[in-house]
């Protein structure tokens, strides 16, 4: 099955939820949309959510929550159907 990649748009922190209480965008094998958000990359307190770009399931988290990500960096991959 083809597989899409999601990438940071920007560098920063990455999140894979929207707050410490509160449970992930998506674990691995969730099914996903085209414009899910998967988590978060924070840079100078702004927070910029990273949709899953492709619909499928999410096979893989590439990165750990709070690594920090470079603009362009895989942080995901996605199977799509």
């Amino acid at each position: 099955m083809p597989r899409h990649e999601v990438v940071s748009p920007i560098p920063g922190v990455f999140y894979r939820r929207p707050d410490p209480g509160s449970p992930p965008f998506a674990e691995d094998g969730a099914a996903v949309t085209d414009d899910q958000a998967i988590g978060l990359v924070e840079v100078m307190k702004s927070f910029h959510q990273i949709p899953a770009g492709a619909t499928g399931t999410v096979v893989e988290f590439l990165v750990g929550d709070e690594d920090e990500v470079d603009a362009g960096q895989p942080v995901a991959v996605v199977e799509t159907a």
